[in-house]
Formats: structure tokens, C-alpha cells, sequence
């Protein structure tokens, strides 16, 4: 099993990767934040001839389910370009969160909005790499959140080959029980792709994506690497960075 942790993009990936022993790195191509058009990274030569292994986070604004033009459209492009640059870079996939819509009202839709990234993106030739749908924590419209809701998005995208990444702060949040999660993930999707192996700050079906550390978080940390061990899954901790290299050795150990 490859475990590691999301890291700074815009320093030194491998090296930071390498002081923590990671077998697997995650990274953004662009500022989460922004809109921009992924460019070259400073480092590429150097991250395509480690071998640690590179998932990608897309930003955070996009929304491909949403029915808005001014943000679905940009957020179709800026999959396939952060698609592309995770590519240039020997990246395993790209994580897009589900996203979510604005009523009970809309959520076909936006299911259907899901559909169409992957149908039009197919007409091209395909995403550069796999695009590994994130349940989300919060949000009452939201396209994975729960885990019904989940199963009606991979009635629509499952075909299309779409992978899945089981955040267990998000699902914890969302209210979601963790224990035999991998079972029902597994028993909707088919697969696990990537496992965000977080604990959270706050209690159960609190609808709050606040990370924290094995130690310090409401999520029993057994509990937690038992997931990781079911999953049978490349893990990214997205723990805070004073207790991450605590929370890999805690992984490390129980597994071994």
C-alpha cells in the first residue's frame, strides 16, 4: 500500500515528499483558489523521475454539476486542463470534488451535468487521467454527500470509467457511518481508486470539512487505519502538518 500526504506545490514536492517517507504525494497544478490555466511545473523532470508516485487535487471552485453556464462552463475546462497538466507531471488521476446544486429541485440536472463532462470529454478522446470523483462533507444539494445520492451520480458516470476518492472526514461528516464504509462504497462504485485517510475537529453529521490528526480528531484512529487496510488503496493524509509524519508512522505501524 503507497501512503503519503498532500503537499505544497509551489516549493519542493519530491523533497518534501522524501523527508516524509511518502510513497505517494498529492498536489495542486494552480492555486486551489483560482481559475488559471495550468502552466509547466519548475519541477516536472524532477517529479517524472521519482519514484513517488503523484495524484493531483483540482481547485476548489469548480462545480461541474452546477446549473450556472458562468461556472459549470469553466469548470468543464478546467477539469480537462488540470487533466492535462496532472498528465505532464506522471500523475495516477485528478481529484475533482462532487460539487452540488442549489435545490432538491435541480439534482437531476446536475447529475445529468456530470454525465455530459464525461460524454463530451469522450468525444475528444478522453481525459489525459483518470478523474476520481471526492464525496464532499457538507451542503444539502450535494452530488456526494451522501451515499444515495452517490449511487444515482455512478448510474450516470460509472460507464464512463469515472474513479472514486473516499475521504473519511468528509464522510464522517456528512453522516455517513464509517464502520463497513469500504463495503458500501464498494457495493455503489465498484471501486476505490484513493482513500483521504482524515479525522475531523468536529462530531458526526456535523456537514464541517475540518481536518485534524489522528490524535486530536473525533474519529477513532483504529478505526480509521482499519479503512485504510479494507480500502486496499493508495492513502494522501490531509492532516495538519504538525502531527502528518505522527499520522503516517500510526498508519505505517498498524499495517505492517
Amino acid at each position: 500500500m503507497r501512503i503519503g500526504a498532500h503537499v505544497r506545490s509551489d516549493a519542493d514536492p519530491i523533497g518534501f515528499g522524501e523527508k516524509l517517507g511518502a510513497d505517494i504525494i498529492q498536489m495542486f497544478v494552480i492555486d486551489p483558489q483560482g481559475w488559471e490555466k495550468p502552466q509547466p511545473h519548475p519541477m516536472t523532470e524532477q517529479i517524472l523521475a521519482s519514484p513517488i508516485d503523484v495524484v493531483v487535487h483540482s481547485s476548489y471552485q469548480i462545480n461541474v454539476a452546477s446549473l450556472n453556464n458562468r461556472l459549470r462552463m469553466p469548470s468543464r475546462n478546467a477539469v480537462a486542463q488540470q487533466a492535462k497538466a496532472a498528465a505532464a507531471i506522471g500523475a495516477v488521476g485528478l481529484v475533482v470534488h462532487g460539487g452540488h446544486v442549489r435545490s432538491d429541485a435541480e439534482i437531476d440536472t446536475g447529475i445529468d451535468n456530470w454525465r455530459k463532462l464525461f460524454e463530451r470529454q469522450a468525444e475528444k478522446g478522453g481525459f489525459d487521467v483518470p478523474i476520481l470523483i471526492e464525496n464532499t462533507a457538507g451542503g444539502n444539494h450535494a452530488m456526494a454527500r451522501k451515499f444515495d445520492m452517490i449511487g444515482k451520480l455512478w448510474d450516470a458516470v460509472g460507464d464512463f470509467g469515472a474513479g472514486f476518492c473516499l475521504d473519511t472526514c468528509h464522510a464522517w461528516a456528512g453522516g455517513e457511518d464509517l464502520v463497513g464504509v469500504v463495503e458500501r462504497i464498494k457495493a455503489i462504485t465498484g471501486r476505490i481508486d484513493l482513500v483521504h485517510l482524515n479525522s475531523s475537529r468536529d462530531e458526526f453529521d456535523s456537514g464541517a470539512d475540518r481536518h485534524a490528526n489522528f490524535t486530536d480528531g473525533t474519529i477513532d484512529p483504529h478505526l480509521l487505519a482499519e479503512i485504510a487496510a479494507a480500502a486496499d488503496a493508495p492513502v494522501i493524509l490531509e492532516t495538519p502538518a504538525e502531527g502528518l509524519a505522527d499520522d503516517i508512522a500510526y498508519l505505517r505501524e498498524y499495517l505492517t
